[in-house]
């Protein structure tokens, strides 16, 4: 038996977003602590994603906390991790964001837009019809706007 066949199961299972370096992500893990098990959230930006999506696939997120940068390694296909949520996208140009580590302040900080929490990727916001205006009204609106341009002449 070879380690692929352990793994196919959790890759069919888990759908995982797009998640590229530049994303702020919220990623939710399960720790036990002694008898009892919680969920626990680190919120970071993605600097970095390694070997695809093959089962070992890992990304590296970093925050400042208390001052201090701390940056974690979450392996996608882990069984520990429950979801990953992006919170910002950010348009980056590179795979690799290691320039963050010697960056302080608003200087480490990516702009980009806000992502819905629920979705998980940047969706088109849909653009409203006109609303249609019933056959008499729109008479009557063109015949005073006519009556109107006639007066100003």
């Amino acid at each position: 038996m070879q380690a692929t066949d352990l793994v196919k199961p959790i890759l069919k299972r888990k759908k995982l977003p797009d998640i590229r370096p530049g994303d702020t992500v919220r990623v939710f893990e399960r720790i036990k602590e002694g008898g009892k098990a919680r969920t626990a959230i680190f919120e970071g930006v993605v600097i970095a994603r390694r070997h695809g999506s093959e089962p070992g696939a890992t990304i590296t997120v970093r925050k400042i906390s208390f001052g201090v940068g701390v940056e974690r390694v979450f392996p996608l296909y882990a069984p520990t991790i429950e979801k990953f949520e992006i919170m910002r996208r950010a348009k980056v140009r590179r795979a690799k964001l290691h320039y963050l580590r010697k960056r302080v302040g608003r200087r480490a900080t990516l702009r980009g837009e806000l992502m819905p929490p629920e979705i998980g990727s940047a969706e088109p916001e849909e653009v409203s019809a006109a609303v249609p205006v019933p056959e008499d009204q729109s008479m009557e609106t063109s015949a005073a706007a006519e009556e109107g341009a006639s007066e100003e002449k």
